[in-house]
């Protein structure tokens, strides 16, 4: 007799379902590059990771530990840390932020999952515009049992927001009998890094409210834009804002992606009970939530620190894009984030997908270098990768450089390859 599986089925789509981002980061994260000790290490620019502000946090003294830290408190987030999450929020251009309607969990990627558990059944569908950021389909679909219909953009739309794709897929959707319950979109845009312009988020509002459906708003680097363009929250022009819902953490704006606190903001009474009631399962520790207390407790320091923050990811945005130049990758500009958006089609070895997993698997075997395929992000066509610039420039260099000579020797770009990035639509792009 064949013995029964010791795990549930449940389980098994879990784990079959781990992010091929999450896969990466730890594979180069394993054997690091060190120009003396291990000069042919893994250069990771695969992970979205700001290592850019580490030292500003550096004369932080560290908070004593209290009795109070070491006790059970709110599961969604304590009355102080919530407040000073709610004025930081308006801050970044929210608009006015009422603590109450404030969720704490254990990362930005357990407010995706609450959102989209509270928002959703098994088998209802949440479309997405494409690209995407890649850990969409486990933070979304991973444990709520959602599905995710790509709405990927018209030709001319570029990497622009496509509110038309959106509308499109909606209404076929609905025609095919599928039951829509939300749309979800990074804004910023992850992985291109595009700002969204009022306009267009004021037009995907409408056509989600015209549909009857929610949106999930990810607005992990709303603190992050260097470029010229201003970060607009959705929930600041939807003539309904009961049905925004928007997630920020901790892990970009301030570099403390270990420190694993996000936080989902909803004014609808449904969805913020059913989300305090799933924050159970993904509390943060009291501790923790002390010492980001303290962190957002002086106003002016976190606006000098976002300051420098916005500053130093133009500046590793800047010698990034200028390596790749040098080397004759084109890409799409960016407006805030952690990476960008590079063109290396005309290095496919064959067509399709099949030649970008190709191109990937040599890059990762000949350099040691960690990218990301745009297959990964829902990309409409092959080519596209995500490549991380904020860490020490010293290393961004050594893996362009790395990357650079080997796709030299692969000879020159095939001529009658397309390069939609080099002409990019619209006001300059945002980064992840």
């Amino acid at each position: 007799m064949t013995p029964a599986p010791r795990t549930s089925r449940q389980a098994a789509r879990l784990v079959a379902g781990s992010p091929a981002i999450a896969q990466a980061h730890f594979r180069a994260e394993a054997l690091p590059y060190h120009p003396r000790l291990r000069p042919d290490g893994w250069l990771n620019l695969g992970t979205a990771e700001n290592r850019l502000v580490q030292d500003l946090h550096e004369g932080t003294p560290p908070r004593p530990l209290t009795a109070r830290d070491t006790r059970y408190a709110p599961l969604y987030g304590t009355p102080e840390l919530r407040a000073h999450i709610a004025r930081h929020l308006a801050d970044l251009g929210g608009g006015p932020v009422d603590p109450e309607d404030l969720v704490l969990v254990a990362g930005a990627t357990a407010a995706l999952d609450v959102a989209a558990t509270a928002l959703c059944d098994p088998g209802q569908a949440i479309v997405i515009p494409t690209p995407c950021y890649g850990a969409f389909d486990t933070d979304l679909a991973g444990r709520s049992g959602a599905r995710l219909l790509p709405a990927p953009p018209d030709a001319r739309d570029g990497h622009s927001l496509s509110v038309p794709a959106v509308d499109r897929t909606l209404t076929e959707a609905r025609r095919d009998g599928v039951d829509v319950r939300a749309v979800a979109l990074a804004s910023p845009a992850n992985p291109t890094g595009q700002v969204h312009a009022p306009a267009d988020l004021r037009d995907l509002a409408e056509a989600a409210a015209h549909h009857g459906v929610d949106i999930v708003a990810d607005e992990i680097y709303a603190g992050s834009v260097f470029g010229p363009l201003p970060f607009t929250s959705l929930r600041t022009v939807a003539a309904d804002p009961a049905r925004i819902h928007t997630v920020w953490g901790f892990a970009k704006d301030f570099g403390l992606p270990g420190f694993k606190a996000g936080v989902l903001h909803t004014t609808d009474p449904d969805t913020r009970a059913a989300a305090r009631a799933l924050a159970y399962f993904a509390p943060v520790s009291t501790h923790t939530q002390a010492h980001l207390t303290d962190l957002l407790a002086d106003p002016a320091r976190v606006r000098h620190f976002h300051a420098e923050n916005r500053r130093r990811l133009g500046a590793s945005h800047a010698r990034a894009t200028a390596l790749l130049d040098a080397f004759g990758i084109p890409c799409a500009p960016a407006q805030a984030g952690c990476s960008l958006w590079a063109d290396l089609a005309a290095w496919l070895p064959c067509p399709g997908f099949t030649g970008e997993r190709r191109l990937w698997q040599e890059i990762l075997d000949r350099t040691h270098v960690s990218i990301l395929p745009g297959e990964a992000f829902h990309a409409p066509r092959p080519g596209w990768f995500r490549v991380c610039h904020s860490l020490d420039a010293a290393l961004v260099e050594e893996a362009l450089t790395r990357l650079g000579r080997l796709l030299t020797t692969k000879g020159a770009p095939h001529v009658d390859a397309p390069h939609p990035a080099a002409a990019p639509a619209g006001p300059a792009r945002p980064l992840v």
